[in-house]
């Protein structure tokens, strides 16, 4: 574990030129619709309304060539959402980004920290 691994917090935003920016809160929210299968579940989670979760979902599934999430709405069994391969593919593009980031930016990384006033060498 490198010292620097949470200071600075580390978070790749990335802005693409077809209006959508991807970072780390859609990509928390796509691996939490992953792990609990439900959009709504994945919003809770992370302190988000169910409208804005489904608002975000949407974007994204919009935004790419296939969607990202597939979703049923609730009926007796209840409703259910699960990444399709498009929305597995792209969580895992994004967080080999951020860990490459964190990889190869140590040496950057280090040095802007200590040029921050008050840095004192752990």
């Amino acid at each position: 574990m490198h010292a620097m691994e949470n200071d600075p917090r580390l978070s790749l935003r990335l802005h693409f030129t077809q209006g959508l920016t991807f970072g780390r809160g859609k990509a928390d929210l796509l691996r939490l619709i992953d792990e609990q299968g439900s959009i709504s579940a994945a919003g809770r989670a992370m302190n988000m309304s169910y409208r804005r979760a489904w608002a975000l979902v949407e974007e994204m599934n919009l935004a790419f060539n296939q969607p990202l999430v597939d979703s049923s709405r609730g009926g007796a069994k209840g409703g259910g959402a699960q990444l399709t391969p498009t929305g597995r593919q792209m969580l895992a593009d994004y967080t080999a980004l951020e860990e490459l980031l964190r990889r190869e930016g140590d040496g950057e990384l280090l040095r802007m920290r200590a040029a921050l006033k008050g840095y004192a060498p752990q």
